[in-house]
């Protein structure tokens, strides 16, 4: 088979590996989930927080994830960031220098996935590999009559596309057939390949799936459950599944108001933290010791300016939970 160029137009600088960079080994990180703003009275954002990202890399966060909402649903409430993912991932690596993007995650069920393989590797490329493809099999019932799509079946057609994205990724003029998605017969090959041969693709939520699917399949894992009780199952579970490999890494998102009292007790509204500093960063020192490696905080619910609480946290949480990743 002919061999293709690499495409590397950034050769400048070289970024860390996005899964080492997020879910690292050594302790836990922390990422910002978009819009990057507070915006409790209402389902929609304003949208004037680009600059956020920037701020948000030179605090110390590890990442900036963005939400897969094609439609506004009323009963959800909920608009996310507005934009599309995918393009508003390359827009934000543009404003940034080496904080990784990912996403968080795409409705892989109603996306096509040949289009979702090459926008992601151009991601990659682009931004000399700090993308991350992170997938959902979504929650929101009313979008798929919109896509043609039958909600219970998302996810049959979440296995057989991301399988599909893998290939396109990984195989040079791949060949296969799909029940849902098309047929590749060897003449053809999708260009740009990522970076490093390898895009990393996580599972977003449970996708549908079984835990030893997830524990096979992705490489990382991001869900909502926090409580100890419920992650030491998890890690437990993804160990087992695993078996002589390595489980896959384990993180959460969350809500947060981030109180302007650094002493505030932590308490839970709904699906809200609201919490003081001082025990926040408690909470997440114990976290990082039961082994969850990464904590994605969706700020829309904070009462405070975003601006303030990124500025406190890489003031105060991010140095105390990387100190405590080195004594590792």
């Amino acid at each position: 088979m002919p061999r293709h160029p690499r495409f590397d137009p950034l050769q400048e600088d070289q970024w860390p590996d996005p899964l080492d960079a997020v879910f690292g080994a050594q302790g836990m990180t922390v990422g910002l989930i978009t819009p990057l703003e507070a915006y409790a009275e209402g389902p929609v954002p304003t949208l004037e927080g680009h600059a956020a990202a920037r701020r948000a890399e030179e605090a110390g966060f590890a990442s900036i994830w963005l939400r897969d909402v094609p439609f506004f649903d009323p009963e959800f409430g909920d608009a996310a960031q507005i934009m599309d993912p995918l393009v508003y991932a390359g827009f934000l690596a543009a404003q940034t220098r080496r904080i990784t993007i990912g996403t968080a995650g795409i409705v892989l069920p109603l996306r096509e996935p040949i289009a979702v393989a090459k926008q992601s590797a151009t991601i990659d490329m682009l931004t000399q590999g700090r993308f991350i493809l992170g997938l959902s099999s979504g929650d929101r019932p009313m979008e798929y009559p919109a896509f043609g799509v039958r909600f219970d079946r998302r996810a049959d057609r979440f296995r057989e596309a991301f399988r599909l994205i893998r290939k396109l990724h990984g195989e040079a003029f791949p060949r296969g057939k799909t029940q849902g998605f098309g047929t590749l017969s060897g003449d053809l090959d999708l260009l740009p390949k990522p970076k490093e041969g390898r895009l990393p693709m996580i599972a977003v939520g449970r996708v549908g799936q079984t835990v030893p699917w997830i524990a096979k399949n992705a490489d990382a894992w991001i869900w909502t459950v926090d409580d100890p009780k419920s992650v030491a199952k998890i890690l437990n579970d993804l160990k087992a599944a695993s078996g002589k490999r390595r489980p896959p890494p384990y993180g959460y998102s969350t809500f947060l108001d981030l109180d302007r009292n650094p002493d505030a007790p932590p308490r839970r509204d709904h699906n809200v933290l609201r919490i003081g500093r001082k025990a926040l960063l408690a909470r997440l020192q114990q976290q990082a010791a039961q082994g969850v490696k990464h904590v994605a905080f969706n700020l829309r619910p904070s009462r405070r300016p975003a601006e303030r609480i990124i500025d406190e946290m890489g003031a105060h949480i991010l140095p105390a939970l990387a100190r405590l990743s080195r004594k590792r």
